[in-house]
């Protein structure tokens, strides 16, 4: 017996000493390059342990729903502020983030979280145009108007070709800047106007999609998309490794469009807030966070990453927009609860389709 509880006791502590190993990284999908991974392993001897999520509506509502053991949570900034309203954070100790000295002060103490207490920019990206460049050219279909995504007179030529972001939040932002409002506009009259505009253009969409659209683009199932700039990018590469005959590209919308700029932060019960700082410090390392850039083509707050990544991506306005694009970007807020209720009831009647 005594062997038996000697053995069982070891076998607790290897199981205890596994689990201080571990960094719990929740984040978006393909949003970190393996080869980064591999080297934060190596360097913290520790295993990193990745769930992931296609909306931040989808983060926010499982962590509402009491889900625990994260470490490390990427979202974007206006769900970071619902995270600090709702206590779900623990603050940053700075002492341990020297890296944070490369982040252009631009995205630094913003509204969302004044001083960085509780986040660090981790990534960017913009709500916009996508399109197979041969199927669209073919048809003679604009591609810098949000119309070719809402308009009839242009989807209905491309009818079961095109998906929007299954986001309440993107999509009506997108409907919003179509019908000439801000992406933040919060009128309830002007949401209305949103609702009826995405239930005319629905019957011409094949789906909501925020997940598998890259590989329908890749194949050419889909030929165009309300996606993510970054997925674009990810969806034209796929498409040229796998020899296809065309080109997946960026349409910017001339009505502006959504800029997210997503954050690490560390989870109020964090298992091991010692390596989520760790964690982060090293993807605040100018070489580390060009990775991802070059591996997905997102956009990057990271002054000290710029001289690594790749001059193609740089020259990329969908990814480093110019000024002119820039001064038509927004970035989404949160809501209110009544705000946020009124808006559920109103995707739900969306997608019921009544």
């Amino acid at each position: 017996m005594k062997r038996f509880v000697s053995l069982l006791a070891l076998a607790v502590i290897a199981l205890t000493a596994n689990a201080k190993d571990q960094l719990h990284l929740y984040n978006w999908n393909n949003y970190i390059a393996p080869e980064t991974v591999k080297r934060f392993e190596e360097q913290c001897k520790c295993e990193v342990v990745q769930t992931y999520y296609s909306d931040n509506e989808e983060l926010l509502a499982k962590l509402a729903a009491g889900a625990k053991g994260y470490d490390v949570l990427v979202p974007t900034s206006n769900a970071v502020q619902a995270l600090i309203k709702g206590g779900q954070l623990k603050p940053i100790d700075k002492s341990q983030l020297p890296n944070l000295k490369n982040i252009d002060p631009a995205y630094l103490n913003t509204p969302f979280d004044p001083d960085n207490k509780y986040s660090v920019p981790y990534a960017m990206s913009l709500t916009v145009i996508g399109y197979n460049d041969q199927k669209i050219k073919e048809l003679g279909l604009p591609t810098d108007t949000w119309a070719v995504v809402f308009d009839p007179k242009y989807v209905e030529k491309i009818k079961g070709r095109v998906t929007v972001l299954d986001s309440s939040s993107e999509l009506f932002a997108a409907a919003l800047k179509h019908l000439g409002y801000s992406s933040t506009d919060v009128e309830e009259a002007h949401w209305k106007q949103a609702v009826d505009l995405i239930k005319k253009a629905k019957p011409f969409w094949a789906a909501f999609n925020a997940s598998s659209y890259i590989k329908e683009l890749t194949v050419g199932n889909i030929w165009l998309v309300h996606g993510y700039s970054n997925d674009i990018f990810q969806a034209n590469l796929d498409a040229q490794a796998a020899g296809r005959p065309f080109h997946i590209l960026h349409g910017l919308p001339k009505e502006g469009a959504v800029l997210a700029v997503d954050n690490m932060v560390i989870h109020k019960d964090a298992p091991r807030p010692d390596l989520a700082h760790k964690f982060m410090n090293f993807m605040l390392e100018g070489r580390n966070s060009a990775e991802l850039t070059n591996l997905i083509g997102s956009g990057n707050p990271n002054k000290e990453a710029i001289k690594y990544i790749k001059p193609e991506i740089l020259k990329n306005l969908a990814i480093f927009p110019d000024k002119a694009m820039t001064s038509k970007l927004e970035q989404l807020k949160d809501m209110t609860p009544a705000q946020r209720r009124l808006r559920n009831r109103m995707w739900t009647e969306i997608k019921a389709g009544r």
